[in-house]
């Protein structure tokens, strides 16, 4: 594994990456590369390197794994904005990358998200074809999630106060970057914040299972107004013709994968192949990184890869 950055010609900043290869990997060679995306609020160290990619250079692939622009390693100011557009822009300025290397085949590029990068993947997959087969792990529509739960079911509340702190900010006043999780299980626990999803999702981000410098689970409030329109699904009938896979654990939780799996599978209908993967006894955060869960799930994507992408 080896760290990198880049930046193409159309780019103000460098993004950040981690390429992992196969074993016995030989430059001269040409290899499948998958292009992994990680969650909201995570980074490049975590899940879609550690885990998956990991896993998927140990069958035999390239994977290129970073940082999303504004965050973790890769530049872009101010910090901490979580920005759809540009996130789904990322997975493209990463396949550009890709595609200057001689060991990629860039013919053979597929793309894998975690979380809200299984949102984005897919999402970039509509219109960015030199995808050729995409898998979203435990999926999550961040448009819909902020719509929803992170605006506490009142969207226009919410951008009526990103509007009144984007307008202090420009006159001066400071940056208010908002805390997306407890400190702590025990500080979970202490305030009831003890559904599912909230408090598995600190028990990762929050300790040594999977806490990482960059994986700040923050974020920029007055920036995020954009996330409210936007909906990684739109147009999915019509432009969604790759084969496509979602991972997604029947214990349900707050943040809502398995609808929005179930959600990219139904409504896939134009891909070449569409497949629903449902782990039964396991949850999102299963998914991140506990061996049998994650297991069963490359069980699965792997031979979807290699009919697809070699």
């Amino acid at each position: 594994m080896k760290k990198v950055s880049f930046r193409n010609s159309d780019m103000a900043w460098d993004i950040s990456a981690l390429i992992l290869t196969p074993p016995n990997f030989d430059e001269a060679k040409q290899y499948p590369t998958v292009i992994s995306v990680h969650p909201f609020g995570s980074c490049k160290e975590q899940t879609s390197s550690a885990t998956y990619g990991k896993a998927l250079a140990e069958a035999g692939y390239v994977v290129i794994a970073f940082d999303a622009s504004f965050q973790g390693e890769s530049g872009g100011e101010p910090r901490f904005v979580e920005d759809p557009t540009q996130r789904v822009e990322d997975v493209s300025r990463v396949i550009d990358y890709a595609v200057t290397l001689p060991y990629v085949d860039a013919e053979k590029i597929a793309g894998i998200g975690v979380c809200g990068g299984g949102g984005y993947v897919f999402n970039a997959a509509l219109t960015e074809k030199r995808i050729k087969a995409v898998v979203g792990i435990t999926p999550v529509n961040i448009g819909r999630l902020f719509r929803e739960g992170f605006s506490m079911y009142n969207p226009i509340g919410a951008l009526e106060g990103m509007a009144a702190q984007r307008t202090a900010e420009a006159r001066g006043g400071e940056r208010q970057v908002n805390e997306l999780l407890p400190a702590s299980l025990v500080e979970a626990k202490d305030n009831g914040m003890t559904e599912r999803d909230v408090y598995e999702a600190t028990e990762y981000y929050k300790t040594p299972r999977g806490q990482q410098p960059g994986g700040a689970t923050r974020m920029l409030f007055s920036h995020a107004q954009k996330t409210l329109a936007w909906d990684a699904f739109s147009f999915v009938e019509t432009l969604m013709t790759q084969p496509v896979m979602a991972v997604i654990g029947q214990k349900v939780g707050a943040f809502g994968a398995y609808r929005d799996g179930m959600e990219i599978y139904g409504r896939a209908v134009a891909s070449k192949d569409r497949q629903l993967v449902e782990l039964e006894d396991w949850s999102h955060y299963d998914l991140y990184d506990k061996s049998e869960p994650v297991g069963l799930a490359m069980a699965q994507i792997v031979p979807f890869f290699k009919e697809h992408v070699g």
